[in-house]
């Protein structure tokens, strides 16, 4: 049978500054997908990670259907109302457009989908992260797809060792989707070369080379390209299929064990370690740590089973420990060096005018 997995992620509101939705807010959003999503969808999810809301969707309509999209964005726009009627804050924040336009790509929901023939057993994961950038899970996908220190697959399953096709997109790139394909392992150094900037090169999505099949789907909205300013961070989420041809599940885990640096935290605007979270965790620290949940589906006939919280384990409680160290660190020296992005990453916020104003002050000395 072949079923699409749609996840699609926003804040549109939060209690008590950027923490964690209402009840009465999620309530509102599954209460319009599960009514106006009948004949149009198999199955749905609504869940959050820090203040974003995340609702996954199965359907057989494929990628890009106007008519799911509509109703995820319908949904939000429903909770925005609900956000707003209790002062929730940021009501809205990530719906960045009036108007629907036929897909919610470009106005502002962070969106990763894909289509494929279910296997006997579809087992996959939802990544959603917030405080952080589309390119957080560059790293970690690096390490499980192409890294055998990681995955053992590479070496040890003929399927998995014939490697896999990265398609990579340059959000910088505004006039349109400019991307490259890349082969590993042949082209894993080249591969490496770009995924080294978060900021700028993301991967979309992942291949397999065995089948061609298709293993990952990840958002790349770059909130900032949308508005002209800065108005939140990108908060990416992503879709990954496990085991046979693709990485086992605990290989596509393991490299979150590292808490790599990321950008994020407080105004977007700081480095910090990236903290693997229970589902449902609110946000905390100077608006951080950069977090990210994963739970674990299965997917029948394109009904899901129930979700698997995959890093609700005493081993990631000993992760979290050390991830907060790191964070404690680098937070500790403020706004110095690379604690706080470079300038190039903060045009969009108020320091561009502080040192606008700076300039003309400047003189050179005779």
């Amino acid at each position: 049978m072949k079923i699409t997995l749609t996840a699609i992620k926003a804040d549109i509101g939060s209690i008590g500054g950027h923490i964690t939705p209402s009840k009465e807010l999620l309530a509102r959003v599954e209460e319009v997908i599960a009514e106006r999503g009948k004949g149009l969808i198999f199955d749905h999810f609504i869940g959050h990670t820090g203040d974003d809301i995340a609702i996954l969707l199965t359907h057989e309509q494929g990628t890009g259907r106007e008519e799911v999209h509509r109703l995820a964005w319908e949904a939000f726009q429903a909770g925005t109302k609900v956000a707003r009627e209790q002062g929730l804050y940021g009501a809205g924040q990530d719906l960045l457009k009036d108007a629907f336009s036929g897909n919610v790509r470009g106005l502002g929901p962070g969106v990763a989908e894909m289509t494929f023939e279910e296997r006997t057993n579809e087992p996959f994961l939802l990544f959603a992260a917030d405080k952080t950038e589309p390119g957080a899970y560059n790293l970690p996908l690096y390490l499980a797809f192409v890294d055998p220190m990681y995955n053992a697959g590479l070496i040890l399953s003929p399927a998995v060792g014939k490697g896999f096709t990265f398609v990579v997109m340059d959000v910088a790139h505004t006039e349109g989707d400019r991307v490259i394909e890349l082969n590993t392992p042949e082209e894993a150094y080249d591969l490496a070369a770009l995924l080294r900037d978060n900021g700028r090169f993301v991967v979309e999505a992942i291949r397999s080379r065995a089948d061609g099949e298709q293993a990952v789907a990840c958002s790349t909205t770059r909130l900032r390209n949308i508005a002209g300013k800065y108005v939140g961070k990108d908060d990416p989420i992503m879709l990954v299929r496990t085991q046979k041809n693709f990485p086992a599940t605990g290989e596509v885990l393991a490299p979150f064990e590292i808490g790599h640096l990321v950008a994020g935290f407080m105004r977007g605007s700081h480095t910090g370690p990236l903290m693997p979270v229970k589902a449902r965790t609110g946000i905390s620290f100077f608006d951080g740590p950069p977090i990210v949940s994963c739970l674990a589906f299965c997917v029948h006939e394109g009904r899901l089973t129930e979700s698997a919280d995959a890093f609700d384990h005493p081993y990631w409680d000993w992760i979290r420990n050390r991830v907060a160290e790191k964070a404690h660190d680098i937070r500790a020296q403020g706004f110095s060096g690379p604690a706080m992005l470079p300038y190039a990453d903060l045009e969009y916020g108020g320091i561009t005018q502080r040192m606008e104003k700076l300039e003309g002050r400047f003189h050179v000395r005779d």
